[in-house]
């Protein structure tokens, strides 16, 4: 039996991407929808890391994580929209066995990291807010690197664990995966492996991911809203709150939209794909807007490189 799982993995050469199970025509519309979405991931994302690169205003602890957010959604996104629209249009729908590895630990890496840097970005905003004497002392340009460098290696670290642990299943099933991109659930359902120590070693390896970032951004907030409490102006207080209700919304968009995604019933797989929407071009989308509209400086830095490509022409 054994060697009969192997021969199948070996002969998995590709697989089918079904996507939604709607009628042909409705993928005319999820296409021109898919399409306008990552058209704003593109155009609000690579504007925000415009804007910081070349607003020296912007050269601060916050928005060099911001940079670094807008460039992962970017491109965590486009590791999943391309291939989506195209399969649209496609009639196999097929994605290779490397391209569906690579789409996976793309997607894993980038999305990790993101949870790991909103972590650090809480902490930054408790800093900023409980200890403002000491920010600049403690959030050094060294410091924010080494943050920024740890999630990405803690997004590696988990990215070549899961896809390691995903794709040395055997895939005996099927070859059609139930979504619009490679995921761990649609593959395992492909999977005759013993399916057991391979979800219980996920569902570990996710709290260690999970936990630690949910807990750093849960304490900071207490510590903050305990902060701003005690500040006697009601202007001091909007202030303190303003700086932090992005980075919340931004939190509560991702976590909400992933837990949902992983909290629905495998018999619901429409809903998991609605979810995983959400956090794989809907979150990228808002998040540049969530930032820029509630930001005032980031609207003044765009006014001035308006201003001066306007002189310029």
């Amino acid at each position: 039996m054994g060697d009969r799982g192997a021969s199948n993995h070996s002969e998995m050469t590709d697989f089918i991407l079904i996507g939604f199970k709607v009628r042909p025509e409705i993928h005319i519309l999820l296409f021109l929808l898919f399409l306008l979405v990552y058209a704003m991931v593109l155009l609000g994302n690579v504007g925000m890391v415009a804007i910081i690169m070349t607003d020296p205003r912007l050269n601060t602890p916050m928005y060099f994580f911001l940079g670094n957010l807008s460039f992962i959604d970017l491109f965590y996104s486009s590791v999943i929209a391309p291939k989506a629209m195209i399969n649209f249009w496609s009639v196999s729908k097929s994605i290779s066995f490397a391209g569906c590895v690579a789409q996976f630990f793309l997607f894993t890496l980038f999305i990790v990291t993101e949870g790991f840097l909103l972590a650090a970005m809480a902490y930054d905003r408790f800093i900023a807010i409980c200890n403002p004497l000491l920010y600049s002392v403690q959030m050094t340009t060294h410091l924010c690197t080494q943050l920024v460098a740890g999630s990405y290696f803690c997004g590696c670290v988990s990215s070549v664990l899961q896809t390691s642990m995903t794709f040395t299943l055997s895939f005996c099933a099927s070859r059609a995966v139930d979504h619009f991109y490679c995921d761990t659930r649609p593959l395992q359902r492909l999977s005759c492996s013993d399916l057991f120590i391979h979800r219980m070693i996920s569902f570990s390896l996710s709290c260690v991911i999970v936990l630690p970032t949910i807990i750093v951004i849960i304490v900071s907030y207490m510590y903050i809203v305990s902060t701003v409490i005690k500040i006697r102006s009601t202007e001091g207080r909007k202030k303190a709150f303003s700086t932090c209700s992005s980075h919340l919304g931004v939190v509560s968009v991702l976590y909400g939209a992933v837990f949902f995604m992983y909290l629905t019933p495998d018999r619901f797989p429409e809903l998991s794909k609605a979810a995983s929407l959400c956090y794989s071009l809907v979150t990228p989308m808002l998040n540049p807007l969530i930032y820029s509209l509630r930001n005032k400086d980031v609207k003044e830095a765009l006014k001035r490189l308006l201003e001066k490509k306007n002189t310029l022409l």
